[in-house]
């Protein structure tokens, strides 16, 4: 039995996941499970990487207490974008910025400045205000003595590894998030760096996911009880995880969704795609493991529900998720439609306020109870789904008839029915674990224990239950007046 530690860091907890490979099917494990709170400090939220690392070390322990000191790597996986500066020392120069921090305007002007086209030509990724690229350039306006006295720049799971190694690299898949690499050579562009004022020496060349970074510090190793384990960078981007679990079977033709607090819906490509049809549409060309592109749209995701709850939560209204789910399930459907990317719903708040703000200038029914505006969040979010599959078909000259959905967020079975109604094509659920299980079934292609792509599809099946959708008959009548409330062409 082959036995790996998986870190998956989302935005709002953390988990150390074993996983244990028979040689046919892979079995996950929850060793440690913690919250990770970003904090407002002054007038900008950050991330608490301290005490993620010390998590880290815990899980690590955990892991050893509980008979598993026999591992044989560990890998790490997180969001993408953000990122930290260290100092000539390698000391951490500031706790870094969380990706919610910064504003639309931020980014159209550094957009202005350099070029929208070019932009996209160099790096074929979607253009969002929290990318790197945008972060930079604000730093280098309104902090710039930390890119002053920056001597290396980190992914935070680039970081991580740092801490647990001593050993520096820029991970590939994560990388290719910061919209500063350069998709025709898979490389930092210099010039874009420059041009946000952040020196290229900061940067290495990407290392590929399965690249063994180093091993444990032995100061950490003795700390937590087990040897000098290889820490290797998996598919650090934690959708990168997840796409590689996608269990697509040869000659199968679909699209995939990963579900959590965001939605990444897209499919695998040999090579980025980056023609002026795709900027229109703002499709990205992310970094996918052996070699691969993953096309894919970010769309607002179950964050929508999950921050709306927080919201009935703070006026007394305590319902839980499958409460929730329930009342929608109980909602007439149809009824109103919101776009789920519009920019009034990324910050945090009175999400279900700012959508009967949204339904009233639309001259929608509003929606007056927390099921109505779940069931206008899963609807909307089921139709984004089919806009974005239609595009995909239209820029890539091909027939999607499949969505494979995995991540925590299929657990909810209500957002499955309805994508699989409202897109009219058939929906295969599963894994729900998908980001531990690609970030696990990389360690164990690092290792030589699996071969490539095709068998950690093979693996996947064998390992994880897929549940099955059907669209049924009249699927998705309100479609188009969803197009038009959303002002879609």
């Amino acid at each position: 039995m082959k036995k790996v530690l998986a870190f998956d860091f989302g935005a709002s907890s953390g988990r150390a996941i074993l996983g244990c490979f028979d040689g046919k099917r892979i079995e996950l494990s929850e060793i440690h499970r913690f919250r990770n709170d970003p904090v407002m400090l002054g007038d900008h939220y950050r991330w608490d990487v301290m005490r993620l690392f010390f998590e880290i070390k815990e899980g690590i322990r955990r892991c050893a207490a509980a008979g598993h000191a026999d591992i044989s790597s560990i890998g790490i996986d997180t969001w993408g974008v953000d990122f930290v500066l260290l100092d000539r020392n390698g000391d951490l120069l500031a706790n870094p910025f969380h990706y919610r921090d910064f504003s639309p305007e931020n980014m159209e002007k550094t957009v202005q400045r350099i070029g929208k086209e070019k932009i996209y030509s160099k790096t074929g990724i979607q253009f969002l205000p929290f990318n790197t690229i945008y972060q930079l350039a604000y730093i280098r306006e309104h902090a710039p003595f930390l890119l002053d006295n920056a001597k290396r720049f980190l992914m935070i799971p680039d970081y991580f590894g740092y801490l647990l190694t001593g050993e520096c690299a820029n991970e590939f898949t994560d990388a290719s998030t910061t919209q500063l690499l350069n998709a025709s050579t898979g490389g930092w562009d210099e010039e874009l760096l420059r041009a946000v004022g952040a020196d290229p020496a900061l940067f290495s060349r990407p290392a590929a996911p399965g690249t063994v970074l180093g091993t444990l510090r032995r100061e950490i190793a003795e700390e937590c009880g087990v040897g000098r384990v290889p820490v290797v960078l998996s598919a650090s981007h934690d959708t990168a995880s997840a796409v590689a679990a996608v269990p697509f079977e040869d000659g199968e033709s679909g699209v995939y969704v990963s579900c959590g607090t965001w939605s990444l819906m897209g499919t695998v490509l040999d090579s980025p795609k980056t023609a002026p049809e795709c900027m229109k549409a703002n499709f990205t060309n992310e970094g996918g493991i052996f070699g691969t592109a993953r096309f894919l749209k970010n769309i607002m995701g179950l964050w929508l529900i999950q921050e709306s709850r927080r919201q009935w939560l703070r006026e007394g209204r305590e319902m839980s998720f499958d409460e929730l789910e329930a009342a929608a399930n109980a909602s007439p459907s149809g009824v109103s439609f919101i776009d789920p990317d519009d920019a009034v719903f990324s910050p945090p708040g009175d999400i279900p306020e700012r959508i009967a703000e949204y339904c009233r200038r639309a001259g929608q029914p509003v929606p007056s109870t927390p099921g109505e505006t779940a069931r206008c969040i899963y609807e909307s979010l089921a139709y984004k789904y089919r806009y974005t599959a239609d595009t995909l078909e239209k820029l890539l000259g091909r027939r999607f008839d499949t969505v494979r959905m995995v991540g925590g967020g299929i657990k909810d079975g209500l957002l499955c029915r309805t994508t699989a109604l409202l897109t009219g094509r058939r929906v295969l659920a599963g894994p729900v674990e998908a980001t531990a299980m690609g970030n696990v079934a990389v360690q164990l292609a690092s290792g030589g224990d699996i071969a490539g792509p095709r068998q950690i599809g093979a693996v996947v099946r064998a390992s994880a239950r897929i549940d099955v959708y059907e669209p049924g008959a009249g699927a998705g009548e309100g479609y188009e007046r969803f197009r038009s409330v959303c002002g879609l062409d």
